[in-house]
């Protein structure tokens, strides 16, 4: 008897491992599975791809403010950020600031004028600020709706498994554990899939949404010290005006 109970558990166990429970499913719940699966490999992929590029700008802006404790050009781009990619997210506030200055300075003869030049780069400082926290934003929207969405795609798979053991049930007459486990089995396992493509979403959703904006307050502290240099430079350049109009 004893042989016979471990036989049958044991083929109990093959029937019930995944790649059987999904062969086993019906159409719309291997449907739900499919989506699932698809989901938790999208979202692993955009976190891989989120937390190394997070990791790559959050070194290179450590690299660079140290670059500049001994003064900010704000002339010309300094030559360690000239040396960095174009596409860093710090390098291109930095020569949208210098760009500005560059085509605005010969009009900053009064304080007017100099007042207006530090508006306008403050503006461009922050409109590209902005486009580079919303490039690191992109596709993070999506892992939140798997975040939120995918626990109720699963629930509904689990809802339609148990809707076909009772039918099962119905159709045999049979209450017995052979007819609602396989059912049942395939409930839970949407369920679990669900769980496992949500958890994973909200967790590194959560994380790389707190790495972005430690980074935008870097790069908030970063046209401060550019705008803070700026001024100085045009302190300067309109006390020498001061000095040629006495």
């Amino acid at each position: 008897m004893s042989d016979v109970a471990t036989t049958a558990s044991a083929a109990l166990a093959h029937t019930l491992t995944p790649v059987e429970l999904f062969l086993q499913a019906d159409s719309i719940v291997k449907i739900v599975i499919v989506l699932l699966i698809a989901a938790t490999a999208w979202g692993l992929g955009v976190t891989a791809e989120k937390l190394i590029r997070l990791a790559v700008v959050h070194r290179r802006a450590t690299r660079l403010f140290d670059s500049i404790q001994h003064g900010l050009p704000v002339t010309h781009l300094a030559e360690s950020f000239a040396s960095e990619s174009p596409n860093d997210p710090l390098v291109r506030v930095y020569k949208a600031m210098v760009d500005e200055y560059e085509r605005s300075h010969d009009f900053a003869h009064t304080e007017a004028q100099r007042d207006a030049l530090q508006e306008r780069v403050h503006r461009v400082a922050q409109l590209a600020s902005a486009s580079a926290v919303d490039h690191l934003q992109a596709r993070l929207a999506g892992l939140a709706t798997i975040g939120s969405v995918a626990p109720f795609v699963g629930l509904f798979g689990t809802v339609w498994g148990i809707m076909n053991s009772f039918q099962g049930i119905a159709a045999s007459n049979n209450t017995s554990l052979a007819v609602v486990a396989p059912g049942i089995a395939e409930a839970l396992f949407a369920t679990a899939l669900g769980l496992v493509a949500a958890i994973p979403a909200v967790i590194f959703y959560n994380r790389i949404s707190g790495d972005i904006g430690a980074y935008g307050k870097r790069l908030t502290s970063f046209i401060g010290v550019f705008e803070v240099e700026l001024s100085r430079q045009l302190s300067k350049r309109g006390d020498r005006n001061g000095l040629r109009a006495a």
